[in-house]
Protein backbone atom coordinates (compact mmCIF):
# COMPACT_ATOMS: atom_id res chain seq x y z
CA UNK A 1 0.00 0.00 0.00
CA UNK A 2 1.65 3.37 -0.99
CA UNK A 3 2.33 5.93 1.85
CA UNK A 4 0.73 9.24 1.85
CA UNK A 5 3.46 11.73 3.08
CA UNK A 6 2.55 15.27 3.75
CA UNK A 7 5.80 17.93 4.25
CA UNK A 8 5.55 21.58 5.06
CA UNK A 9 7.43 23.86 3.52
CA UNK A 10 7.66 27.83 4.21
CA UNK A 11 4.16 27.36 5.53
CA UNK A 12 3.16 25.39 2.54
CA UNK A 13 1.92 21.61 3.22
CA UNK A 14 2.63 19.37 -0.07
CA UNK A 15 1.81 15.88 0.14
CA UNK A 16 3.41 13.19 -1.95
CA UNK A 17 2.77 9.40 -2.57
CA UNK A 18 5.61 7.15 -1.54
CA UNK A 19 6.56 3.61 -2.73
CA UNK A 20 5.10 0.89 -0.46
CA UNK A 21 8.65 -0.19 0.12
CA UNK A 22 10.10 2.76 1.15
CA UNK A 23 10.43 2.03 4.81
CA UNK A 24 11.98 5.26 5.76
CA UNK A 25 9.93 8.05 3.90
CA UNK A 26 9.12 10.27 6.77
CA UNK A 27 12.55 9.96 7.97
CA UNK A 28 13.50 11.49 4.39
CA UNK A 29 11.20 13.99 4.90
CA UNK A 30 12.38 15.16 7.87
CA UNK A 31 16.07 15.56 7.13
CA UNK A 32 14.86 18.02 4.13
CA UNK A 33 12.59 19.98 6.67
CA UNK A 34 15.10 20.23 9.31
CA UNK A 35 17.67 21.03 6.48
CA UNK A 36 15.43 23.74 5.56
CA UNK A 37 15.04 25.38 8.53
CA UNK A 38 18.48 25.19 9.43
CA UNK A 39 19.33 27.22 6.28
CA UNK A 40 16.26 29.54 6.40
CA UNK A 41 17.48 30.64 9.99
CA UNK A 42 21.15 31.48 9.31
CA UNK A 43 20.10 32.60 6.24
CA UNK A 44 17.33 35.30 7.22
CA UNK A 45 20.84 36.69 9.23
CA UNK A 46 23.02 37.07 6.41
CA UNK A 47 21.04 37.54 3.46
CA UNK A 48 17.29 38.49 4.43
CA UNK A 49 16.48 38.82 1.61
CA UNK A 50 17.16 35.59 0.20
CA UNK A 51 14.11 33.73 -2.06
CA UNK A 52 12.26 30.13 -1.15
CA UNK A 53 13.98 28.40 -4.63
CA UNK A 54 17.31 29.32 -3.46
CA UNK A 55 16.68 27.61 0.12
CA UNK A 56 15.78 24.39 -1.25
CA UNK A 57 18.70 24.73 -3.71
CA UNK A 58 20.92 24.94 -0.69
CA UNK A 59 19.21 22.63 1.46
CA UNK A 60 19.44 20.25 -1.56
CA UNK A 61 22.94 20.46 -2.19
CA UNK A 62 23.86 20.49 1.28
CA UNK A 63 22.43 16.98 1.46
CA UNK A 64 23.21 15.71 -1.63
CA UNK A 65 27.62 16.67 -0.42
CA UNK A 66 26.49 15.33 3.08
CA UNK A 67 25.39 11.66 1.26
CA UNK A 68 28.37 11.93 -0.94
CA UNK A 69 30.60 12.13 1.72
CA UNK A 70 29.00 9.15 3.50
CA UNK A 71 29.20 7.48 0.42
CA UNK A 72 33.77 8.69 0.07
CA UNK A 73 33.76 7.04 3.76
CA UNK A 74 31.96 4.11 2.99
CA UNK A 75 33.97 3.15 -0.07
CA UNK A 76 37.20 4.02 2.10
CA UNK A 77 35.54 1.93 5.15
CA UNK A 78 35.11 -0.94 2.27
CA UNK A 79 38.24 -0.74 1.31
CA UNK A 80 40.04 -0.85 4.39
CA UNK A 81 38.04 -4.30 6.22
CA UNK A 82 38.42 -5.75 3.00
CA UNK A 83 42.20 -5.37 2.51
CA UNK A 84 42.62 -6.70 6.27
CA UNK A 85 40.68 -9.23 5.76
CA UNK A 86 42.65 -10.81 2.86
CA UNK A 87 45.84 -9.94 5.04
CA UNK A 88 44.09 -11.73 7.86
CA UNK A 89 43.45 -14.94 5.57
CA UNK A 90 46.58 -14.91 4.10
CA UNK A 91 48.57 -14.75 7.67
CA UNK A 92 45.50 -17.41 8.96
CA UNK A 93 46.58 -19.96 5.80
CA UNK A 94 50.42 -19.52 6.75
CA UNK A 95 49.90 -20.42 10.53
CA UNK A 96 47.73 -23.51 9.07
CA UNK A 97 49.51 -24.95 6.43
Amino acid sequence: MEQLITIELFGQPYKFKAAPETENAQEVVDVLVKEVGRIQDQQSKEAPGITQIAILILAALNIANENMELKKNYFTLHETVSRRSETLKRLLDVELN
